[in-house]
């Protein structure tokens, strides 16, 4: 029989307060309560706890404190990708996101969802669905991308916007529910 930790990660319904989850939720919690205490100075500290506290990290990575997430072990980010200030990501699934990627300020990731109803004496199931985000995106502050989404490479996601669908590659998105606006020439 699955884990419940196996469970959340196919995406299938589990059980966030199984204790295994609360104990890798509390190590999130205490790197980037560490990572957020950190000085603009202290870089090393802060790469090391990055390395730490996600799946895979690509070079020249920059987040700006505060940050928050669920687990941190299903953030992959590539090369040279920046997070502006109060991002969150609530990566019970896999977040994948390319080179060259920059997060606006107060940007949201969210892979956590729930059932629209409750199955007969289930306490509160959750389950995931995974983000990708291609090579070479923008997205603007205060976006949210929904579970499950997929945004292409060279697109952008203007601020404000809340993405409840795939992005394709090289083009603008905006307003809620975003649509696109522009094709990127």
């Amino acid at each position: 029989m699955p884990s419940e930790k196996e469970k959340m990660l196919r995406g299938e319904l589990y059980d966030a307060s199984d204790p295994e989850l609360v104990a890798d939720r509390e190590r999130a919690t205490e790197l980037t309560r560490q990572y957020n205490e950190t000085r603009a100075t202290d870089e090393e500290q802060r790469r090391e706890l990055l390395d730490e506290l996600f799946g895979s990290l690509g070079d020249d990575c920059v987040v700006e404190p505060p940050f928050r997430c669920d687990y941190g072990y299903n953030v992959h980010v590539g090369e040279n990708f920046y997070a502006n200030f109060d991002c969150v990501v609530l990566d019970v699934c896999p977040v994948e996101i390319g080179r060259n990627c920059l997060l606006g300020p107060g940007v949201h990731l969210y892979t956590a969802t729930h059932p629209l109803r409750r199955e007969e004496g289930a306490k509160d199931p959750e389950y995931g669905k995974p983000i990708t985000v291609g090579d070479d995106v923008w997205i603007g502050g205060r976006a949210v991308l929904n579970p499950g989404v997929t945004v292409g490479d060279e697109a952008v996601v203007g601020s404000g916007a809340v993405v409840t669908e795939d992005v394709p590659a090289g083009v603008v998105v905006q307003g809620n529910p975003a649509t696109v606006v522009k094709q990127i020439e």
